[in-house]
C-alpha cells in the first residue's frame, strides 16, 4: 500500500509543468509556428515557379550580364580547375605527348629527355596549334558575355564551344576515324544503319569527346610506328654485328644506343618529329576549304 502512495506521489510530481519544461515545449512549437506561417505567405509562390526565378535573378549579383568580384574568382578557380581536363581531352596535346613517348621509347634512352621537359614541350606546342582556335572561342563566346552584349548562359556555352568541335570534326574528317563516333551513339541506344542521315548536330560533346580521344591515339600510335621503324633496323644490324663477333654477352642496346643519338641528331630529329606532328592537324577553317572546293566541283 506504502509502495503504491508512493510511486501516485512521484508521477504526480513528475507531471507538473517546469521551467524547464516550459522552455523545452516553447523550443519545439516556435520552429513549428515560424515554418507554417513561412510556409502559407509563400504557397503563392510556390505555385510559380517563373516567378521564383525572376526573384532569384534580382538578389543574386551577376546574373543580369554583369559578374561581381567574387563571382569573377568563382568562375575563374572553376576554369583553371577544368583547363587540364579540357586540354587534355579536346586539343591536339594527346597526339602530341603520346608520339613524342613513343620516340622516347624507340631511341632507348630511358628517362631523358625527362616527362615533364615533353610535358611541358607538348603544352606549348599545343598552345601554338590551337592559338587559332581559342581565339575563336574568345571571339564568338567569352567577349560577348564578358562585355554584356549577350546575358544567356546557354547561348554564350554554345557560341564558345562550337570552335573546338569544328575542331575536332576536323580531325575527324581528316583521319577517317569515325568508327569511334558510330559505336558510342550505337551504344547510347541512336540508330547508325544509314550513317549518311548523321549530322553534327546528332554528335554531342558527350559522344564527340571520347571519339575524338580514340582518333587521336590511334594516329598517334602509326606515328610512332613510323618512328620506331629506323631505329628498329639500327637495333637488328647491331645485334646481327654482335653475334657474327662472337659477343653474345653483350647487351646490343648498349651498342646502338649511340648510333641512334647520332642518327637522330643528323636528321635534325626534333624539328622533323615536331614538324610532321603539327602538320598533321588540320585547322577547321582548310577542312572548311576543302569541302566547299568539292561541293563546288573543284579539284
Amino acid at each position: 500500500m506504502r509502495n503504491v502512495r508512493w510511486f501516485n506521489r512521484v508521477v504526480a510530481v513528475s507531471c507538473q509543468p517546469t521551467h524547464g519544461t516550459i522552455w523545452l515545449l516553447a523550443a519545439i512549437a516556435t520552429p513549428l509556428l515560424v515554418t507554417s506561417g513561412a510556409a502559407a505567405q509563400t504557397s503563392e509562390l510556390t505555385l510559380n515557379p517563373i516567378a521564383i526565378l525572376d526573384d532569384a535573378m534580382k538578389t543574386i549579383p551577376g546574373l543580369d550580364g554583369g559578374l561581381s568580384s567574387s563571382l569573377n574568382i568563382l568562375l575563374l578557380l572553376t576554369v583553371l580547375s577544368l583547363a587540364p581536363a579540357i586540354l587534355i581531352l579536346c586539343t591536339c596535346f594527346t597526339r602530341v605527348l603520346v608520339v613524342m613517348a613513343l620516340m622516347r621509347q624507340a631511341m632507348g634512352t630511358q628517362g631523358l629527355p625527362p616527362s615533364q621537359i615533353l610535358t611541358g614541350l607538348a603544352l606549348f606546342i599545343t598552345f601554338v596549334v590551337m592559338a587559332p582556335t581559342f581565339q575563336r572561342m574568345y571571339d564568338e563566346g567569352i567577349q560577348p558575355y564578358a562585355t554584356g552584349e549577350v546575358k544567356d548562359y546557354a547561348v554564350t556555352w554554345q557560341r564558345t564551344k562550337q570552335p573546338l568541335r569544328d575542331f575536332m570534326f576536323s580531325q575527324l574528317e581528316a583521319t577517317g576515324n569515325w568508327s569511334g563516333v558510330y559505336m558510342i551513339l550505337e551504344y547510347r541506344g541512336v540508330d547508325t544503319s544509314d550513317p549518311q542521315e548523321l549530322t553534327r548536330a546528332d554528335v554531342d560533346m558527350l559522344t564527340l569527346v571520347p571519339a575524338f580521344i580514340l582518333s587521336e591515339l590511334k594516329i598517334a600510335f602509326l606515328m610512332g610506328f613510323r618512328i620506331y621503324l629506323p631505329f628498329l633496323v639500327i637495333d637488328m644490324v647491331i645485334a646481327s654485328m654482335l653475334i657474327s663477333m662472337g659477343m653474345l654477352m653483350l647487351p646490343p642496346v648498349l651498342i646502338s644506343l649511340p648510333f641512334k643519338v647520332l642518327l637522330f641528331v643528323l636528321v635534325d630529329g626534333w624539328q622533323l618529329v615536331i614538324g610532321t606532328v603539327m602538320n598533321s592537324i588540320v585547322q577547321p577553317e582548310a577542312t572548311l576549304a576543302v569541302t566547299s572546293s568539292i561541293m563546288a566541283g573543284g579539284p
